[in-house]
C-alpha cells in the first residue's frame, strides 16, 4: 500500500514538473517569436536610425545633366565633396554626367528612377525653360524638389574695345535697330542665357521679338565676341571672370540686386545702378525622383541645410562667385511654380512656347 501511494505521488510530481516545463517552453517560444519579429522590423527598416528616421542604406548618386566643368557639374561635385569631407552625409556619394539636350537627357534618366531614395540631380532655370519651349517632356513637376542651395548671376560682356561703355548705351542702339546687335550665349534660344538678356532688354524698352540671339555651345561665345562675329556675350558671372582678369572682355552689367563680392566681381556694375529695374537669379538646387519617400526628402533637406550653413561651403561660394540661397522643399516648390509662370509670359511674347 505504501509503495502504491509513493508511486502515485511520484507520478503526480512528474506531471507537475512537465506542466511547469511546458509553460517555460511556451514563454521562451513567445520570447523567441517576439525577438524574431523585432529582427524582421529592423531588417525592413535598416535604412532608419535609432529614432526611426530614414537614412541612406546604399551609395547616393548625384546626376549633373551636363558635361564636366559646367555650373551643374561644379555644383554637384562641390556639394558632394563638402558633405563627405565635413561628415554631413557618411554614405558614399558619386557624381555622374548625363549631358545633352539642355538637360533633357539627364531628366529622362532620372524619370526612370521614380521611387528611388538614393538618386539626386542638380538643376536650375533650364528645367523650367526647356519644357516650356518643347525640348523636353519632363519638367520640375515630374520630380521632387528637395532644396535650393545657391544663387548665381548673369553677366553681359563685350570685347575690351567695344563702343559701349555701359548697358544703357547698348540698349539705346538696340531700341533704334534691335538686329544691329548680335547676342551670343551658351544655351539654346528660349533657354537661360537668351532669356536673362531678354528680360533686361524688355525692361529697357527694346523690342524683344527682334533681338538677334545665337547659340554657341562649349563656351564658344567668348571666341565669337573676340573675333567680332557677335557683339554681346550673355553668360554667368563665374564663366566670364577669368576673361575679364585677362583683360580680354569688359562687363557692361551683372544681373544681381547689388554688386557682388570679390576683387574682380565687385568692379562689375549692376543693371539696377544704371537705372534698369530688373534682376535675374540663376538659382541652383537639388531634386529627387518622383514618388520619393517623404522621410528621405526630410533627411536630404536637413543635410543640404547643414551644407549651406557650413563654413566650408561658404568658402566654395566665395570662390565661385555664388551667393547663398537656401530654400527647403515646400518653399522651393512654390518658388519654382511662380518662376515658371514668369518665364512662360516671356516665352509667350517671343513665340517660343509649345
Amino acid at each position: 500500500m505504501k509503495k502504491i501511494l509513493a508511486l502515485t505521488m511520484f507520478a503526480m510530481l512528474v506531471l507537475f514538473l512537465a506542466a511547469c516545463g511546458g509553460d517555460d517552453s511556451s514563454e521562451e517560444g513567445n520570447t523567441d517569436s517576439e525577438s524574431e519579429g523585432n529582427g524582421s522590423e529592423e531588417a525592413s527598416g535598416d535604412s532608419g536610425d535609432s529614432n526611426g528616421a530614414w537614412t541612406p542604406s546604399e551609395s547616393i548618386e548625384i546626376v549633373a545633366p551636363a558635361g564636366a566643368g559646367g555650373g551643374w557639374d561644379t555644383t554637384a561635385r562641390m556639394a558632394a565633396q563638402t558633405m563627405t569631407e565635413e561628415g554631413i552625409i557618411e554614405q558614399d556619394m558619386g557624381v555622374v554626367n548625363k549631358e545633352g539636350a539642355g538637360g533633357a537627357i539627364g531628366w529622362a534618366y532620372m524619370a526612370e528612377k521614380a521611387g528611388s531614395n538614393h538618386n539626386l540631380f542638380v538643376s536650375s532655370s533650364p528645367i523650367l525653360l526647356v519644357p516650356l519651349n518643347g525640348q523636353s517632356e519632363y519638367g520640375h513637376e515630374d520630380f521632387t524638389p528637395i532644396a535650393n542651395v545657391i544663387a548665381g548671376y548673369g553677366a553681359f560682356a563685350v570685347a575690351k574695345d567695344a563702343k559701349w561703355d555701359n548697358l544703357n548705351e547698348l540698349f539705346e542702339d538696340m531700341k533704334e535697330d534691335p538686329q544691329s546687335v548680335t547676342v551670343v550665349g551658351t544655351s539654346s534660344p528660349g533657354s537661360m542665357d537668351h532669356i536673362q538678356f531678354v528680360r533686361f532688354a524688355k525692361a529697357a524698352g527694346v523690342d524683344i521679338t527682334k533681338i538677334k540671339y545665337v547659340s554657341a555651345p562649349d563656351a564658344g561665345g567668348v571666341t565669337q565676341v573676340l573675333n567680332g562675329s557677335a557683339d554681346v556675350y550673355s553668360t554667368g558671372v563665374s564663366e566670364i571672370a577669368e576673361q575679364v582678369r585677362a583683360d580680354k572682355l569688359r562687363v557692361l552689367a551683372v544681373t544681381s540686386e547689388e554688386r557682388l563680392d570679390g576683387e574682380v566681381l565687385s568692379t562689375f556694375p549692376t543693371a539696377k545702378e544704371q537705372g534698369i529695374d530688373e534682376t535675374f537669379v540663376n538659382w541652383r538646387g537639388f531634386f529627387g525622383p518622383n514618388d520619393m519617400d517623404p522621410a528621405a526628402v526630410k533627411f536630404y533637406e536637413k543635410k543640404f541645410k547643414e551644407l549651406s550653413d557650413s563654413e566650408a561651403f561658404a568658402d566654395i561660394r566665395a570662390n565661385y562667385g555664388w551667393n547663398e540661397m537656401y530654400m527647403g522643399s515646400e518653399e522651393y516648390k512654390e518658388f519654382l511654380d511662380k518662376e515658371k509662370q514668369n518665364l512662360k509670359e516671356i516665352l509667350d511674347e517671343l513665340g517660343l512656347t509649345k
